[in-house]
């Protein structure tokens, strides 16, 4: 059981004794409540971590009142309360997170995208639910557009929320002027109090929420522009130049966004050149660049990755490409895409970044 299981399972009982009501005076039994202070008291002195937030307000006051209210215990009671703690403890099969955002936040990537945000709008904010704990989670994608539609002043409390690495990045995607104003806005945020930071960040994930699905993940020119990758090379050129009488603006659009075994050279980095060779077959690789013989754009990419794998293997590639000779154009093609498959599947997984255009220079 990881940590998070092992804190959830302790604060189950411990709610269960709080939720009781009332002390029991005159009696020589402790309450549930005062066995919950015993329990809270024992393992914060062992160094426990437990998630006392996680409870309701009421049970946290009520709490901290019982336990200002006790003094000692002795050994003998002490024990008796941890043995009793621990039966109740290992009677816990199985802990929910509560409430229908920890729900979500359990299920997230099993359900749809659409289903959760139409639950969370029926549900609406949930007070118990701390906004942020979820806002913190989002991508800089996600963040970036709200940052720039809200005030100064709310876009400064969103961004002191983040973590510091987010906030760097969402800062620098920002326009130089709007970024200053929000900077500056941050050094006002001192005196705000946590009800209004609760609020802002409620006001923030209503807004995200309630904005409409998409159904694709991706825009229009990085899909068009996916496909034609894979196209056949005439049909991919006059698709872009029907494209071009349409909308140039678009076609120029798609034509960055189309990554073929031309652009390798270019757009990889020498250091994963071993790691795409790794997901190909060799027979693939050398039916690919021994198509590419005398198409000079071409070669350049299969000099490229030559170059930048070990010797021996790129010498025995060599040998083969050379006892294979002439390769039909159409076989070439197909095993071209599978080399871009294999650097797309490497880009996707975050082990491969593409060197962008403004920065080939």
């Amino acid at each position: 059981m990881s940590d998070d299981r092992h804190a959830l399972a302790r604060i189950t009982p411990v709610q269960r004794m709080v939720s009781v009501a009332g002390d029991a005076p005159g009696r020589k039994i402790l309450s549930a409540r005062q066995k919950a202070a015993v329990i809270v008291r024992y393992l914060l002195s062992e160094g426990a971590a437990i998630p006392l937030s996680q409870l309701p307000d009421h049970m946290q006051s009520a709490l901290a009142e019982q336990m200002g209210g006790m003094r000692m215990v002795d050994r003998h009671t002490l024990d008796s309360v941890l043995s009793e703690f621990m039966a109740e403890l290992d009677s816990v099969g199985l802990a929910f997170p509560g409430g229908l955002e920890g729900a979500l936040s359990v299920m997230d990537g099993h359900i749809s995208h659409s289903t959760a945000s139409r639950l969370r709008r029926k549900a609406g904010f949930n007070s118990k639910t701390d906004p942020w704990e979820r806002l913190v989670t989002l991508t800089a994608a996600q963040i970036l557009p709200v940052i720039l539609e809200e005030s100064v002043e709310v876009a400064a409390v969103l961004l002191s929320k983040m973590p510091v690495p987010k906030a760097a990045d969402i800062l620098g995607k920002m326009p130089g002027d709007r970024a200053r104003r929000i900077a500056f806005a941050v050094s006002l945020t001192g005196d705000i109090d946590p009800d209004t930071v609760r609020r802002i960040g409620s006001a923030i994930l209503a807004q995200i929420d309630s904005q409409p699905v998409r159904a694709f993940d991706t825009g229009p020119v990085e899909r068009v522009g996916a496909i034609l990758n894979v196209s056949p090379a005439l049909t991919r050129e006059d698709v872009l130049q029907g494209l071009e009488a349409e909308d140039a603006t678009f076609a120029e659009l798609v034509r960055k966004a189309i990554f073929t075994y031309v652009h390798i050279a270019s757009r990889v980095q020498a250091r994963d050149a071993p790691k795409i060779i790794r997901l190909v077959d060799q027979a693939v690789l050398v039916t690919a660049m021994a198509g590419s013989i005398g198409k000079p754009e071409m070669e350049a990419s299969t000099e490229f990755i030559l170059a930048n794998i070990s010797q021996r293997m790129a010498t025995g590639i060599r040998e083969e490409i050379a006892a294979r000779g002439k390769v039909k154009d159409k076989d070439a093609e197909e095993a071209m895409n599978q080399i871009i498959g294999a650097i797309r599947t490497l880009e996707a997984s975050g082990e491969l970044v593409m060197v962008q255009e403004e920065e080939e220079d």
